[in-house]
Formats: C-alpha cells, structure tokens, sequence
C-alpha cells in the first residue's frame, strides 16, 4: 500500500527537527512561528499560508520547508503558546507581588486562548492524532496557574479559600464567549472582574 501524503510530510517533518538548524534558518523558522501565531489569532485557521510567509519575510518553499502542512505549524505554534504561557509564570512571579504576578499572567491567558479559538479546527483534528499534545500542555499551563494562586494565598494578597481549579474553570469560560470584535477587551475586562472577587477579603500575611 502506498504512503499517504501526510504521512509523508509528517515523516520529513520529524527528520528535519531532528537536525540542527543553521543560525539563519533557525530566526526564519522563529519568525515564522511567531507571525503565524498572530495571524492565527487574528483571523483563525484561515489565515493565508502565503501571507504568513510574506509577513515573515521568507518566501512560500521556506515555510513548507520548516513546516510540510498547515497541521505540522498549527502543533508548533499551539505548544509555542503554550509553553511561552507555563514560563511567564516564573518570570511574572520573580518580578512581581503575588496577585499582580497572577493577573498579569491571566491576562496573558487571554492571549493564549484567543490563539486557541483561531486554530479550533485544526487542533481538532490533531487530536484525533496526537493524544499526549492536549494532556501535556493543559497539565503544565494547570500546574503554572496552580503555583501562582497558591503563591498569592500564602501572602495573603488573594482570599484563602481559593482553588486554583476553580480559578482555572473561570477562565477558560472566556474560550465559550461568542467571536465578537471586542471579545478580547471583553476577557480583559472581566479578568480585572475575577481579580477584584480573588482580592476582596485577603488578609495579607505578617
């Protein structure tokens, strides 16, 4: 039987990170990877696969170079998001007071999640055949906004009744709101909401 096309282009994909990449073709794989985050987040899995490269300033042949279907950049990009999300928390918290560590960092969720409403489609089907990508990801960005929550309940900056699960089934509500133009000032705004109920009657820590 014959090699399916995609199984084709998954099995040049997977020898190609196998290699290191040249300092060059490592900043167009980046850019790339980057450009076509926002796109996706902006205008959803339709975004133009051309445009990302002209965007990126490559031409079309490097994109497919780095990336032989619109699937394999989907997944890059989706961890890619979601790992710059696990790393903030560190970085927030080493900067910051404990509650504005933890509001930043779900503002950035925001952010997070609108790339993931825009690659809805194609995340779908990776997850027909990829069944550790989701449970990775969702575990580690869980485990982040875990570390953040209890980090403000031990300094008293948010209440102490407070479950990071239970923080964490509240933002991804904003994931079900309706695609409108201003949903992203929207999430914005009712993470400042969630922000005042986790704030009101904290006691801080002596």
């Amino acid at each position: 039987m014959a090699t399916e096309p995609s199984a084709i282009a998954e099995q040049k994909a997977d020898a190609a990170e196998t290699k290191p990449l040249r300092a060059d073709a490592q900043r167009n794989r980046d850019r790339l990877v980057e450009v076509a985050a926002a796109m996706f987040a902006e205008r959803g899995i339709d975004a133009s696969l051309e445009e990302i490269a002209r965007r990126a300033g490559v031409g079309i042949g490097t994109l497919y170079r780095h990336f032989p279907t619109r699937e394999h950049l989907v997944e890059v990009v989706y961890r890619r998001e979601a790992e710059g999300l696990c790393a903030a928390a560190g970085e927030l918290a080493g900067k910051h007071p404990s509650d504005v560590a933890l509001e930043q960092w779900m503002q950035r969720f925001v952010d997070y999640i609108a790339t993931k409403r825009g690659l809805a489609t194609s995340l779908r089907i990776l997850l027909t055949t990829n069944s550790t990508l989701f449970s990775d990801t969702s575990g580690r960005v869980s485990q982040a906004l875990r570390q953040l929550v209890e980090a403000a309940v031990a300094d008293g900056t948010i209440r102490g009744d407070v479950d990071a699960s239970d923080v964490l089934h509240a933002l991804s509500g904003i994931y079900s709101a309706p695609d409108t133009p201003e949903w992203r000032d929207r999430s914005r705004r009712l993470v400042k909401l969630l922000m005042d109920g986790l704030r009101f009657g904290a006691v801080k820590a002596r």
